[in-house]
């Protein structure tokens, strides 16, 4: 997974914290904590085209988020910038080399390819099962301060 995942979720988190009234440029939103502009609006952009954020074009422009943090699954975010292909994908690779089986042995399932769309599955249904409300909430407990030192830090400039 990208580290654009990670960029994506703070920045919704961080767009709550800042009001539902302030758009948020990507510049702005990268500078909070300090990563490439550029970068960080793709995948903002991503994020628009999900229906996660809004984006509003202009020098008052930004991003704000298109509905609440509790109608957003972390795997809503994660489809988003990822896309919706499975993580992992069966090359089949049984099937190649010395070690490629007789046909009829390699008619099953791929053991391997089983298990990995069985572990898949289970992530994709954990992200599902988390809003970023719960997640805002947690940081908000680990940094009480967070909301209030991002609005004011959005106030100066």
């Amino acid at each position: 997974m990208s580290e654009g995942v990670e960029w994506a979720l703070h920045s919704c988190v961080n767009l709550a914290w800042s009001g539902p009234d302030r758009a948020v440029s990507a510049a702005r939103l990268a500078a909070w904590h300090d990563l490439p502009a550029a970068y960080l609006n793709k995948q903002l952009q991503a994020l628009a085209r999900a229906g996660i954020v809004t984006s509003t074009p202009g020098p008052r422009g930004g991003f704000r988020l298109a509905r609440p943090l509790a109608a957003i699954s972390l795997m809503d975010v994660v489809a988003a910038v990822e896309g919706p292909e499975e993580a992992f994908r069966c090359a089949e690779i049984r099937q190649q080399g010395p070690g490629a089986g007789a046909p009829a042995a390699d008619a099953a399932d791929c053991a391997i390819a089983h298990a990995m769309t069985r572990a898949e599955l289970a992530w994709r249904k954990a992200l599902a099962a988390q809003n970023l409300d719960e997640i805002r909430q947690q940081a908000e407990r680990q940094a009480p301060g967070a909301p209030a030192r991002l609005r004011a830090w959005l106030a100066a400039q």
